[in-house]
């Protein structure tokens, strides 16, 4: 398969991903109107703790897919997850764009935190305040995170239209 096509494979599943991470972001909207509201149940805060744990998950096989293409690896070592995050804030020469500003990674990390506290949560219930100020900081950066991967996007789309080096001193400036 030459090179446009792989692209084009790998633009493609970007989208799905994409599309999940949207319909993710679009029940967690639904939450928060229900957090809005008094005597929360344990229930509710449950629910939005899977959605957030599943956010978070879902930006991560996005991060599978750009390692794996871009990168053709993916350590699972350890210290996999937070080594997996850090490689999609970093622009690598002659490969790709970075994938996230410091802002978006600092949030998702703030939810990679939570991800795992919501894993490994067994002896314990979560806290309904602390998913509340969690959900409502990662709805009000959605737009945020979600123009870092448009950007992403793009740049790899303009590559495969020009033929050219992803990475220029100002590729930024081509968006």
């Amino acid at each position: 398969m030459d090179t446009g096509k792989k692209i084009a494979v790998f633009l493609g599943e970007f989208d799905f991903q994409m599309e999940r991470i949207a319909d993710i972001y679009s029940l967690l909207g639904k939450k928060l109107s229900v957090f809005d509201q008094q005597n929360v149940s344990p229930e509710t805060v449950e629910s939005a703790g899977y959605w957030l744990h599943n956010l978070y998950c879902a930006f991560e096989d996005l991060f599978k897919q750009v390692a794996g293409f871009w990168e053709n690896s993916i350590r699972t070592n350890g210290g996999f997850h937070i080594n997996l995050l850090k490689r999609m804030l970093a622009k690598i020469e002659g490969i790709r764009p970075a994938l996230l500003s410091i802002e978006s990674y600092r949030c998702l990390n703030e939810l990679r935190g939570f991800r795992h506290v919501f894993r490994y949560a067994y002896s314990y219930g979560l806290d309904d305040e602390r998913v509340f100020f969690l959900l409502r900081r990662i709805l009000s950066r959605k737009e945020s995170l979600i123009r870092d991967l448009e950007i992403f996007r793009r740049a790899v789309a303009l590559k495969d239209e020009q033929g050219k080096s992803l990475i220029s001193g100002s590729f930024l400036l081509l968006i």
